[in-house]
């Protein structure tokens, strides 16, 4: 019982984060409201204790996190910027577990090299949820935002599978030679991505016959959708390869393989809704968990500060500014070599860093906080090896990657606002023109088929509609689709039109709603009744709302 109210409260106060962090007069992040929260909480005087399971926080929250990453991140723009979400994604991940590993290793007394590894894994991958709730959904240049959002995907995966290498050496279930380790990642990394390819193939064969089967049940088919990140995680976990890259390659592979796009219109209305709710508790969860954590990890530190000769506390969070400014060295010294290369050896096709201005590379640079899955990441570390003595300086590694999530997320709050001072988001005039010739381009292939539908009802004997009735309708769509296809001021009318046709729709629908529950109370209708009608007006509001929108 007290695990259950222990999750109720933990879902309430991430649900008031979002509505604390709109009204309180600073405009403070969102994740640094979920973290004081839990902290809060986590006080003496509240007392809220929750016991931490490493193995079960990683499976639970990192499988779908990833899953709904790669789901949002559009094919074509990660295939086009793949050249710099490699670099950044894979190498730069390798330079930081090296170059950061050995700076750990030598700087910070009492951490052995490989646990050193294992933090540095940690902290290569950036959040870019994180940063989103520290400078708002398109502050930053999208020629920037779009890289950093597929780096944040890959590196993701590629920084926990090297976390995972560390500790298996440091667990003893491996030993580690340069040869070996590359064969297998490889095994592991090309494994992971065909086991999620292959489960999300087998879950679309499976929502073809049970949409066959059930007729179109879309709690069925939700409920389903929300359990592929987690088989795919544990097939491919079971099977020895990357859970992590399955669950990236699951969320990737929905989206290009049409199983959405093919499933009924009442199962992609529910599924997009779900996900944001999940997406949005489970990140809430894991920033509420590491506000939850920290009294205990600060104190912990304190006292194995104070039992070991070799570490002052002083000397921890030192090594916190250090340890994130050779973050920050490393990530800005390789885009500027990415850039340089570019422009030298890659003159016939660069890269997008060649354009980049001396202040779009500190941006770039700055934008990599650190967030979820750092934190996810250092607390799966095990607390016991397997012969059972404590795993190698784990306070310090917690201590430290804690600190670096908060110092990341403070640091960006104050420089990236003055970087982008001054600096356009998002090309608001391009993005208005490119909808409205794909609006344009869209009603000329509308009027098409309607023309093609009105000539096969006019031959139709079974249905036999009066020619006036279908001239009637026929000319009254085609006629809205016309305006709109036709030039920038006929658009720009038919816009006008369609959305004053929208809101007439909207108040007449939810007249009709409040009809249908003086129906039900007066007992003109049954139970039954009433929620096929709602259900029938809440499908046709949503579409009408998701237009408007």
């Amino acid at each position: 019982m007290e695990i259950f109210f222990t999750i109720l409260i933990m879902t309430l106060v991430v649900s008031l984060s979002g509505v604390a962090a709109r009204i309180l007069p600073f405009q403070i992040p969102l994740p640094l409201v979920q973290i004081l929260a839990g902290a809060l909480l986590a006080w003496p005087t509240f007392g809220l204790h929750v016991d931490f399971d490493p193995e079960l926080f990683l499976v639970l929250f990192i499988p779908p996190l990833l899953f709904a990453d790669g789901w949002k991140t559009p094919i074509s723009e990660f295939l086009h910027h793949g050249r710099e979400i490699i670099g950044l994604a894979l190498v730069l991940v390798l330079i930081t577990v090296v170059g950061i590993g050995y700076l750990i290793y030598w700087m910070v007394p009492g951490i052995p090299l490989i646990p050193a590894f294992a933090l540095a894994a940690v902290l290569s991958p950036t959040d870019a949820v994180a940063l989103s709730g520290i400078v708002g959904e398109g502050r930053i240049p999208k020629k920037i935002m779009s890289i950093v959002q597929g780096e944040a995907l890959m590196n993701d995966a590629s920084g926990l599978v090297s976390l995972k290498f560390a500790v298996a050496v440091a667990m003893g279930t491996m030993v580690f030679t340069w040869g070996g380790a590359s064969i297998e990642f490889l095994k592991v990394a090309i494994g992971g991505l065909i086991a999620g390819v292959a489960v999300c193939w087998l879950y679309g064969k499976s929502l073809r016959l049970l949409s066959r089967w059930s007729g179109d049940d879309p709690a069925t088919q939700t409920v389903l959708l929300l359990l592929l990140p987690f088989a795919s995680y544990l097939i491919a976990e079971h099977l020895g390869v990357s859970g992590i890259l399955a669950a990236v390659a699951a969320g990737m592979t929905i989206t290009r393989s049409g199983i959405i796009r093919q499933a009924p219109l009442a199962m992609r209305l529910r599924a997009n809704s779900v996900w944001q709710m999940l997406e949005f508790v489970f990140n809430g969860m894991v920033f509420l968990m590491l506000g939850l954590q920290l009294p205990d990890i600060i104190g912990t530190s304190i006292d194995a500060a104070n039992a070991d000769p070799n570490v002052e506390l002083w000397m921890l969070f030192t090594d916190i500014i250090l340890v994130y400014g050779a973050l920050m060295v490393v990530r800005f010294g390789w885009l500027w070599i990415m850039q340089r290369l570019s422009k030298r050896v890659l003159k016939k096709k660069p890269m997008e860093f060649a354009n980049y201005s001396l202040r779009e590379l500190l941006i770039a640079s700055f934008a990599g906080v650190r967030g979820a899955i750092t934190l996810a990441g250092v607390l799966s570390i095990p607390l016991f090896l397997t012969n059972g003595q404590p795993f190698p300086a784990r306070y310090e590694l917690v201590f430290i990657a804690t600190g670096v999530i908060l110092f990341s997320l403070l640091v960006g709050v104050v420089v990236l606002p003055l970087l982008l001072r001054g600096v356009d988001g998002i090309d608001k005039a391009g993005h208005r023109r490119e909808l409205q010739n794909a609006r344009a381009v869209m009603a000329s292939v509308a009027i098409e088929s309607l023309h093609k539908m009105e000539a096969r009802l006019e031959n139709d004997t079974e249905e036999n509609i009066d020619p006036e009735l279908l001239k009637e309708v026929s000319l009254r769509v085609i006629g809205n689709l016309r305006r709109r296809a036709d030039g920038k001021s006929d658009l720009e009318q038919a816009l006008f039109a369609e959305n004053l046709e929208r809101r007439f729709r909207l108040t007449a629908l939810r007249a009709e709603r409040a009809e249908v529950y003086h129906l039900r109370a007066t007992q003109q209708i049954s139970s039954e009744s009433m929620q096929r009608l709602l259900r029938d007006l809440d499908l046709l509001e949503a579409l009408l709302i998701e237009k408007e929108e």
